[in-house]
């Protein structure tokens, strides 16, 4: 016979452990709840969010009851709010692996459940069925950034031209004062090609037009860091209510977050929380959406709905108005124009590259006392130039002008003197000096052995010809793009 006292004392224990797990909860409501006033705001916070109780959780199925007093008001928060609920949920009590959200039976009201500042129940308060945090309750901790912009990297320091006019627009857009038509706006470019220039061109110019905002910029790498480092200490709340805080997202390098399931799952319920209030967001790549591999398709779809803008690599053109762009700050020091044409074609792989291939070689100038010159940058380059050459050989030369004459590629070779048939071998001689490293004698040796001084001629008149003829540049120019693409 079990006696009466026992009965009681496992009774007291019994609503002892209760009344401590009703406790645990609603510190963890009251975390909750303080993200998601600062994610949503403080009128769909108050309306939807605070009305809600807490219930308790079945150990057996995991599952979390949370209560709303009408079936609407059940239906509503069920359809916006299950996904965040669920996984802060399951963020903090890891023993949560699913949120019920449904109206008490009966629709029964029940007093609200204060927390002391050290997540005590007070003592007068004896119901631990369900209870409900107030927003009153909560603390209005701020989140700052440190934004980590660069100067120097302006819209007004970004040098434009076909192959990033449409992403410098965009970019643009994104900064103005007006709401831009499209968020969010997805920059894809190679390494070096001007997307983290306009991320922060973005930032600067938001900041200037949008006093009172508040912009995050980090890489898709730091954001892995924090979500990281949030989870270890049980900080998610304060994380994502920082995170979606902000009125302007730049993300780089976004390929970066590839495979990394929580994180992805966190960023899509971020943007999505952003947009719905209008935010904006930029992120940044080195592949088109389509192409990075293990993303969870919704993030997907997210990154991919509003503008992809590709920056092309920088044709010659491009590249050449860039170190013209760059040598304002070094004047009075002159560079010749022969080393700037020798810099554009040979340094072709990124621009970021290209600039600093200018500014070691002035720096090397300026601390030695020497002249800028053509042969300077062949010795002080020697690495830079030997990465950046694409082994162009005469024959793929002789090849591309035959087909681009309409020649046969026998006449490379032929003693034929026709004026159809001299012009487009004259070129093919240009472009193997100035794309090759080959001599005068080499390069008439593979052009039916001709003597050095008449590929020196074929190389000077061909120089001239592209001053005075702008039909005879043009075609040059479009020879040089199929040979350097």
């Amino acid at each position: 016979m079990v006696k009466s006292g026992d009965l009681a004392s496992k009774r007291k224990a019994k609503n002892e452990m209760e009344d401590l797990e009703a406790v645990n909860l609603a510190a963890d409501w009251a975390d909750i709840s303080q993200g998601l006033r600062k994610d949503l705001g403080h009128q769909l916070h108050s309306q939807w969010i605070k009305p809600i109780q807490v219930g308790k959780i079945d150990a057996e199925s995991g599952t979390l009851d949370l209560f709303l007093p009408t079936e609407f008001s059940a239906n509503w928060v069920k359809d916006r709010f299950a996904d965040r609920l669920s996984l802060a949920w399951k963020i903090a009590r890891s023993e949560v692996r699913k949120v019920n959200i449904s109206v008490h039976p009966g629709r029964r009201q029940v007093a609200d459940l204060r927390l002391h500042g050290d997540g005590r129940r007070p003592a007068n308060d004896s119901d631990t069925s369900m209870m409900a945090i107030g927003a009153d309750t909560l603390g209005d901790q701020g989140f700052t950034s440190s934004v980590g912009l660069d100067a120097s990297l302006s819209f007004a320091a970004f040098v434009t031209g076909e192959a990033n006019i449409l992403a410098f627009n965009a970019a643009q857009r994104m900064a103005a004062t007006e709401k831009p038509q499209f968020s969010p706006l997805y920059l894809k470019a190679a390494t070096g090609q001007g997307k983290t220039h306009l991320l922060h061109a973005i930032g600067h110019t938001f900041l200037k037009t949008h006093t009172r905002s508040r912009i995050f910029y980090c890489s898709a790498e730091r954001f892995m860091v924090e979500f990281v480092q949030a989870l270890k200490a049980n900080r998610m709340i304060e994380f994502k209510a920082r995170l979606r805080s902000f009125d302007l997202l730049l993300v780089d390098d976004i390929q970066f977050i590839i495979g990394k399931a929580s994180a992805q799952e966190e960023l899509l319920y971020t943007i999505d929380a952003l947009l719905n209030e209008g935010k904006r967001l930029v992120f940044a790549a080195d592949r088109a959406p389509q192409a990075l591999d293990g993303v969870e398709p919704r993030l997907l779809s997210r990154l991919s709905m509003g503008l992809v803008a590709d920056i092309q690599p920088a044709d010659i053109e491009l590249r050449k108005k860039i170190l013209h762009s760059k040598l304002s700050k070094f004047a009075p020091l002159a560079v010749p124009e022969d080393v700037i044409e020798f810099l554009a074609r040979t340094i072709t792989r990124n621009v970021r590259e290209l600039v600093g291939g200018l500014n070691k070689l002035i720096a090397y100038a300026q601390l030695t006392g020497q002249e800028v010159s053509l042969q300077l940058a062949e010795e002080q380059l020697t690495d830079i130039l030997s990465a950046n050459r694409r082994r162009i050989t005469i024959d793929e030369i002789q090849r591309t002008v035959c087909q681009f004459y309409r020649i046969d590629r026998s006449e490379m070779s032929s003693k034929r003197r026709a004026r159809a048939v001299v012009r487009p071998r004259q070129v093919a001689m240009y472009l193997s000096k100035v794309l090759t490293p080959r001599s005068y004698p080499e390069i008439g040796r593979k052009f039916g052995g001709r003597d050095h001084s008449t590929v020196i001629h074929a190389v000077r008149l061909i120089e001239d010809l592209r001053e005075r003829d702008a039909d005879m540049d043009g075609d040059v120019r479009s020879l040089l793009r199929q040979l350097e693409s």
